[in-house]
Formats: structure tokens, sequence, C-alpha cells
């Protein structure tokens, strides 16, 4: 198959998995191996105030009984933990702590270094061109933009 019968959302699709890959290869190189690519898929949309269940749930396109599984596996294993919601009494947020602050910079610096490798190979300006492509169709295929 040539690169020209791939679909645009396939291609990204590609190199998105060819990232998340890294990530997860640094990740394990740094220790962190109690957890699986849909916890750190729903991990990786907890904002930096926490979010609610609902909100990741519908944020990772799954339902609120598989992000609630998700979410207690990663607080057995000190990635996340859930507090009273300070403009809900009723609501929780799921919160990142201890071990999933430790991750944070692990999965940015792998992030970081193949941004950097593609800018390599597509020069500045061809990456700085996928950045401005990409952002734009964010404002239409993200509903969760802000």
């Amino acid at each position: 198959m040539v690169d020209d019968d791939l679909n645009v959302g396939v291609l990204m699709f590609i190199a998105h998995r060819a990232m998340e890959n890294r990530v997860f290869s640094a990740l394990a190189d740094a220790g962190f191996t109690d957890f699986t690519r849909a916890q750190g898929r729903l991990m990786s949309r907890i904002g930096p105030a926490g979010t609610r269940l609902t909100e990741l749930a519908e944020q990772a396109q799954v339902t609120k009984q598989t992000a609630g599984f998700l979410v207690d596996q990663l607080e057995r294993t000190g990635y996340v933990e859930r507090v009273p919601d300070p403009t809900d009494a009723r609501a929780r947020l799921v919160r990142i702590v201890g071990r999933g602050q430790a991750v944070l910079p692990v999965a940015r610096a792998a992030a970081d270094q193949v941004e950097r490798e593609w800018a390599d190979h597509l020069g500045e300006r061809g990456m700085a061109q996928l950045r401005r492509a990409l952002t734009a169709l964010r404002e239409i295929t993200d509903p969760y933009a802000e």
C-alpha cells in the first residue's frame, strides 16, 4: 500500500501510536511498569485541579463503569486519588498524586524527544506547519478543547 492510499486519520494514528510506544517504553525504563495504556490514556485526561469521573469517561469514550474500574486500579497503585469536589459536595474529583506526579516529567521528556526527532525529520518549518494544521483541526474535532 502506498502512503497516498492511507487516509489522513490513519496517518495521524500511526504517528500517535509511535509516540505512545516511545512514552510507554520510557516509563517502563524508569520503573513505571504497573499501569496499562488504557489507564495512561485515562490519566492523561485528568486536569491539574482534578477531573470528575463522568468527564473522564466521556472524554475517553468509555463507560462510567470502565472509567471507575481504571481509576480504582490507578488509586490502588498510588497514581491518583479521589477527593471532594469543592464546587459540588455530592461529587468527587480524580487528581494525579504521588507516583502519578512522578510519571508526568518522564512522559513529557519522552514526548518532547519524539517531537524533536520529528522536527529534525520534517524541518522546523514543516513541524511548525504540522502543529498549526493539527491545532486548527482541533477546533472542529475536539469537543473538549478549551
